[in-house]
């Protein structure tokens, strides 16, 4: 298992690379400059703006630039926020978008996988027809929709949770909503996930042999069919994670949470090339590292996994 760790951490470098690549060369393509204002600068001065970061030179140039940055872990400064790093900008953002997405998997996760469990075990029944339209209207349901509908709810008619923003804090208060709002289409995916693979796991031989075996179902499920049920899921959590943990670019707008996702929404409209470029970096790595970590506990759930 540590061989194939490694090796797939030495294939990442490359894929890396790659990305790094494409979106150095995307976001230059991209029309607009970071120092487009609503005045004109003397060309003088913006000539001296962009030798001081570097983009004065051919594109190649500034790509090999950035790149020997990059490998020495200096993501560079940001080109609009003044005497702040991308390092900085990201360090400052990411707590807030990590705590709401790993609250918003864990939400989904627990009643994503009850709901799942119920309507695998009725089956076509109400239950299941119910569990599976809830699903259905989570996934439909766009954030860009919900979020504001939440607000507008709970936080201007009821007035019973902040509408947005972190005054005070990370409270629960202030996360709820956005947390909410993440885990209704995660709860949706991941219910209907569940049911199919418990459905495909509890009509299987070895399912059967236990309930002939005089084991209760409750045993049955739980210690049979939950784990081998689960195995979809953890294929699905790699990247979820990974994109919850980033931020969600809708809800930190809606919810104006200074979160990763929010600055990358910003960086883009004003072209902040660096700070697009770290959360992009952060992103990529976080994905590549959660999929290892999925395969790994892959491994350790199913033993008929071999590593080579």
């Amino acid at each position: 298992m540590l061989r194939y760790a490694l090796r797939r951490l030495l294939i990442a470098i490359p894929t890396l690379f790659v990305i790094i690549t494409i979106a150095f060369f995307m976001m230059r393509a991209a029309p607009g400059s970071p120092f487009d204002t609503d005045r004109q600068l003397p060309a003088a001065i913006e000539q001296n703006i962009r030798a001081a970061y570097g983009m004065d030179k051919p594109l190649i140039a500034q790509y090999g630039d950035y790149l020997s940055k990059v490998v020495r872990g200096d993501l560079g400064p940001s080109l609009k926020y003044r005497d702040k790093t991308v390092t900085e900008i990201i360090a400052e953002g990411f707590p807030v978008s990590m705590t709401i997405g790993v609250a918003s998997l864990f939400l989904a996760m627990v009643f994503g996988v009850g709901l799942g469990v119920a309507a695998a075990l009725r089956q076509n029944r109400p239950a299941d027809f119910g569990a599976m339209a809830v699903a259905m209207i989570g996934i439909s349901i766009p954030t860009f929709v919900t979020g504001p509908l939440l607000a507008l709810v709970f936080g201007v008619w009821l007035r019973v949770l902040p509408s947005g923003g972190l005054q005070g804090g990370m409270s629960v208060q202030n996360l709820l909503l956005p947390v909410i709002t993440l885990a209704l289409p995660q709860i949706a995916i991941i219910s209907r996930l569940t049911r199919a693979s418990m459905i495909e796991v509890i009509r299987s031989n070895y399912i059967r042999t236990a309930r002939a075996k005089g084991l209760s179902e409750w045993r049955v499920i739980t210690r049979h069919a939950m784990r081998a049920a689960l195995l979809p899921l953890v294929s699905y959590m790699g990247p979820a994670l990974a994109a919850l943990m980033t931020g969600s670019l809708v809800v930190e707008q809606v919810f104006q949470l200074p979160g990763i996702g929010r600055q990358f929404v910003i960086g883009a409209l004003q072209r902040d090339y660096t700070v697009v470029m770290g959360v992009v970096i952060l992103y990529a790595a976080l994905i590549i590292l959660m999929n290892l970590l999925a395969d790994l506990l892959y491994g350790v759930l199913d033993p008929k996994v071999k590593y080579q």
